[in-house]
């Protein structure tokens, strides 16, 4: 696996820098934002997405690049942790594909990949796509079809 990164990152260099300057198309990066809180492993969120397209949409990840690219990915944990289904169901993720190559500074190589998490909600066989950006920063709230998990003290 870490063969295959490697390889992406090689493949993004080479086309951002042959193809001069391409421009994101992401539209929710906030680089204002702060990291929520984490507590048992998860994220403190409060509050629910008011856009649709948010986390469904390539164009608007759910951004959690609050550290470098090495230690990001446990943000990712925070934030699934932080979320259950529509109804309390518990959600189970699995991280389906790299995608959508776009400029960044907050990466080693200057350019950063999505990453495509589906999301089985327990007792159903529906799924959900969510993509998720560990390079950029952005507000983190719940997006819709999903429920903020309510705080289980130690």
């Amino acid at each position: 696996m870490k063969i295959f990164q490697l390889m992406l990152i090689l493949i993004l260099t080479a086309i951002f820098t042959s193809c001069g300057s391409i421009k994101s198309t992401l539209q929710n990066v906030d680089n204002t934002a702060i990291k929520p809180p984490v507590r048992n492993n998860q994220f403190m969120i409060s509050e629910y997405a008011s856009d649709r397209k948010y986390g469904y949409d390539k164009n608007y990840p759910i951004n959690l690049g609050f550290e470098n690219e090495k230690y990001s990915p446990k943000n990712i944990i925070y934030f699934f942790n932080a979320l259950e289904g529509p109804n309390g169901e518990k959600i189970s993720y699995i991280k389906k594909d790299d995608c959508c190559p776009f400029p960044s500074k907050k990466s080693l190589v200057g350019a950063g990949t999505l990453d495509l998490y589906e999301i089985t909600l327990e007792g159903s066989d529906t799924k959900i796509n969510l993509y998720l950006n560990i390079y950029e920063k952005g507000k983190v709230v719940c997006p819709k079809g999903l429920k903020i998990k309510k705080y289980i003290q130690d």
